[in-house]
């Protein structure tokens, strides 16, 4: 079972399941970059705990509070256990495949960036292995104190941990305390070795890292490994709780992270503009103003306000690691209203509900039925696991899920626009209403490109640019999905905007008892000699 918490943040059992979502709602999962996961029943060999992006004097603070093998102490000093640190090129590539379960990296030989901590339950010590070029790499014993005097690189205090009965440490060797650092015989860094406290038929011991240069910023990846769980079958469960702490020289933000603020701030400011802007057009053509002209504007100022509160967010969680609990609940507030009001609007519009029918069919409604409620849980849901440590065990497997059902709600919601197609291409031969259903059928076929376009820069195309980009550029993931959404409503709002030469607006859709009169009218010759005299907006139901 997996406990997972952050700043501000507790997780109950998984039978508390509403507590918990309001807890999320109330202290705002995404809490900063203080992490404390707390596995228990253990049995993956390799735990991907988190991966963050450095900038020059960047820190690392790792305590293992609590590592329980739950083995015989002959057992234990045969183990390879420990953590392995390795930097990534671009964002969300890990460095290890699960894949072939014999090849543990605790014993592999790198040229690459790699650095490991092998912990030795036999000596009672660390050894760290440093492998590629790392001249300005630090790595020091302990965490960084609370409030340091003077910036800067800290310094390593070495003091040798007092040994007590049973093997163990005393509490002064604790992770309070620092551990010794012994240089190796060839003096180099390569060499270090950390002391490792044994109390309680538990291990603990705690370091950090500094980031010293230009030359070792990038995207830093921490893991676990326990390379005696890597044959299947032969698993043996155990405990570990892990504190880690990342900061960069402006905050607490890694490093693609950092923009968003402004990034976030500037785009609630476009879409604010924009509702503003066709609230405008709507007051200047009040006769042909529908419904859903109203629900698009909702839908844009409540965009611009959940962009509002996440860039806030992103504020404090800069400066003091964690967000405002008020502000983090008015942002999952709004971010639920808009991506409920999201597909609402465009499964809508891609009905032709309001502007040329206010009926549903009963495909549409079952539609709306199942999209909409797995719309507004895969939100729900996103903000729980977001809430959650890349080590728990279910992490991955819940993400890989919902990505998959939000992209299931985006395939189901595009079958109004295509059944509304398929309706104009039948009805196109219908007399005197060729050209009007002509003229629709082109306008549902640019919607239908607009919204396939539209999930695949969101969903597929943004993911694919966040992994091919450096590290402290990934922040184009989100100005892409942004930048997207923004375009999509601009050219939604003109394609539909309440104007005289909207197709829509042209001729409302007549039943088939006034088409089959005007037919024979027109057949027998009585309407010859008049003129058609088409009905207004004005005669349709209106706001």
């Amino acid at each position: 079972m997996a406990v997972s918490e952050r700043r501000g943040l507790g997780r109950g059992s998984p039978a508390e399941w509403g507590q918990r979502l309001l807890l999320v709602l109330l202290l705002g999962g995404c809490s900063g970059r203080i992490h404390r996961l707390a596995l228990t029943g253990e049995k993956r060999a390799d735990i991907q705990l988190n991966s963050f992006g450095f900038y020059t004097n960047g820190s690392l603070e790792v305590e293992l509070s609590l590592l329980r093998l739950g083995l015989r102490e002959a057992e234990e000093k045969s183990l390879l256990v420990g953590f392995s640190l390795s930097r990534v090129r671009s964002g969300r590539v890990r460095s290890y495949s699960t894949q072939d379960f014999q090849d543990c990296p605790l014993q592999k030989n790198s040229s690459s960036f790699l650095v490991l901590f092998l912990i030795n339950t036999k000596d009672l010590q660390v050894q760290v292995r440093k492998y590629g070029e790392q001249k300005t790499l630090f790595i020091f014993p302990g965490l960084l104190p609370e409030a340091p005097s003077k910036p800067g690189l800290p310094k390593p205090q070495a003091t040798v941990p007092r040994k007590v009965d049973g093997g163990g440490t005393s509490a002064a060797s604790k992770p309070k305390s620092t551990p010794a650092v012994i240089q190796g015989p060839s003096g180099k860094d390569k060499d270090l070795v950390l002391g490792l406290s044994h109390l309680n038929n538990s291990y603990n011991f705690s370091f950090h890292v500094v980031i010293g240069s230009q030359a070792e910023e990038g995207q830093y990846s921490l893991n676990f490994h326990n390379c005696n769980n890597s044959v299947p079958g032969k698993e043996h469960p155990f405990d570990i709780t892990v504190m880690i702490r990342e900061k960069n020289p402006d905050g607490f933000l890694s490093a693609a992270e950092m923009p968003l603020f402004k990034l976030y701030m500037v785009m609630s400011a476009c879409f604010l503009a924009a509702g503003i802007f066709w609230v405008s057009i709507l007051c200047r053509n009040t006769y042909s103003v529908f419904k859903i002209h109203w629900l698009m504007a909702a839908l844009a100022f409540t965009k611009s306000i959940s962009l509002l509160f996440h860039s806030i967010n992103y504020y404090f969680i800069n400066s003091q690691g964690h967000p405002i609990e008020g502000l983090a609940v008015m942002y999952y507030i709004a971010h639920l209203l808009k991506g409920a009001l999201l597909f609402i609007t465009i499964a809508l519009i891609g009905s032709g509900w309001a502007f040329i029918k206010y009926v549903l069919s009963d495909k549409e409604k079952k539609v709306f039925g199942i999209v909409i409620p797995m719309q507004v849980l895969a939100n729900v849901a996103y903000i729980i696991i977001e809430s959650r440590e890349e080590g728990a065990s279910d992490y991955v497997l819940w993400k890989e899920i919902l990505f998959l059902v939000d992209l299931i709600c985006c395939g189901a919601i595009l079958f109004p626009v295509v059944w509304s197609i398929r309706h104009l291409q039948d009805a196109s031969g219908t007399d005197g209403k060729v050209a009007v259903n002509l003229a629709k059928l082109k306008l549902f076929r640019h919607y239908y490109v607009m919204v396939i376009c539209y999930v695949y820069f969101t969903r597929i195309i943004a993911i694919l640019l966040q992994v091919a980009v450096p590290f402290q550029w990934q922040w184009l993931y989100q100005l892409l999905v942004e930048g997207s959404t923004l375009a999509f409503f601009v050219l939604t709002g003109y394609k539909f905007q309440p104007t005289g030469n909207n197709p829509y607006l042209q001729l409302p859709q007549e039943d088939e008892e006034d088409v089959q009169m005007e037919q024979v009218m027109t057949d027998s010759g009585f309407r010859e000699g008049l003129s058609k005299v088409n009905k207004t907006a004005s005669g349709r139901e209106l706001l």
